[in-house]
């Protein structure tokens, strides 16, 4: 078995997967550089992502593969699992050396796992999409930050935008270090440096930061939340199934 260290971009796994057949690989190994361990016994091919060579693979798996199942392998990509990265590489040369319709095969191991995975990746984007809570800033922009899972933010950009047309806003993936900016006409990747006041505590803006108006308009949804409920029939335990407790951190109706 041969052992493919890689840059951890999909640009650069799909690159491996050009080499490997540039090089007539039977069996790969493929770790991103992030979770490789040096072996003193074992000798390393270190992939230099080529943006032409990822091409020519991503185009040759999308003559094998509609629309949902190549949506399916950048979901899969971005759950950021390590041992997503062997599967997926594995389900494209799989794909690719077979004829069109294997990735109905779920017998195979990388069809199954890619099918799951994606699904995961999936819940986790409609639940960011459903519990997002956005604060709004002195300087108009409503900002929200988000810890998923998996890094969904780039499968975020349509939904936000599409719904939030008319205002500018931030959402910010604290664990990954990145945000969206959307400006009324374009979303862009950003960073920010919250500094050290705003990093002891980043599960909420500080009052100086934020619209004026904002912290009654979190009081007012706080206590619209509780005049809605009916003691009586509270299930916790539904409840929880359908929100779970650790996306309460994001729901303002959660704080009060």
């Amino acid at each position: 078995m041969e052992l493919y260290v890689f840059d951890g971009s999909l640009e650069g796994m799909l690159t491996a997967v050009f080499d490997a057949y540039r090089r007539k690989s039977v069996s790969v190994k493929l770790v991103s550089a992030e979770h490789y361990l040096p072996d003193a016994f074992t000798t390393a091919l270190h992939v230099t992502s080529d943006r032409e060579k990822g091409k020519r693979v991503w185009q040759a798996l999308c003559k094998k593969l509609g629309k949902e199942w190549q949506l399916n392998c950048y979901k899969t990509f971005l759950s950021e699992q390590p041992e997503a990265f062997q599967q997926l590489f594995s389900f494209i040369r799989y794909i690719i050396d077979n004829p069109q319709g294997a990735e109905a095969n779920f017998a195979e191991p990388s069809v199954l796992y890619v099918s799951q995975m994606s699904r995961k990746v999936h819940r986790e984007k409609h639940r960011m999409e459903a519990f997002v809570r956005f604060q709004k800033t002195g300087e108009g922009i409503f900002y929200a930050h988000i810890e998923p899972d998996f890094n969904v933010l780039p499968i975020l950009t349509t939904h936000f935008r599409d719904r939030y047309a008319d205002q500018r806003w931030i959402i910010y993936d604290l664990k990954r270090k990145y945000g969206l900016y959307y400006d009324l006409h374009q979303v862009t990747e950003i960073t920010i440096d919250f500094g050290e006041e705003m990093s002891s505590n980043l599960n909420a803006l500080p009052k100086q930061v934020l619209d004026p108006q904002e912290e009654l308009y979190t009081l007012l949804w706080q206590d619209y939340f509780k005049s809605t409920g009916i003691p009586a029939r509270k299930n916790m335990k539904l409840h929880i199934r359908h929100v779970p407790r650790r996306y309460w951190k994001y729901l303002s109706e959660k704080q009060g």
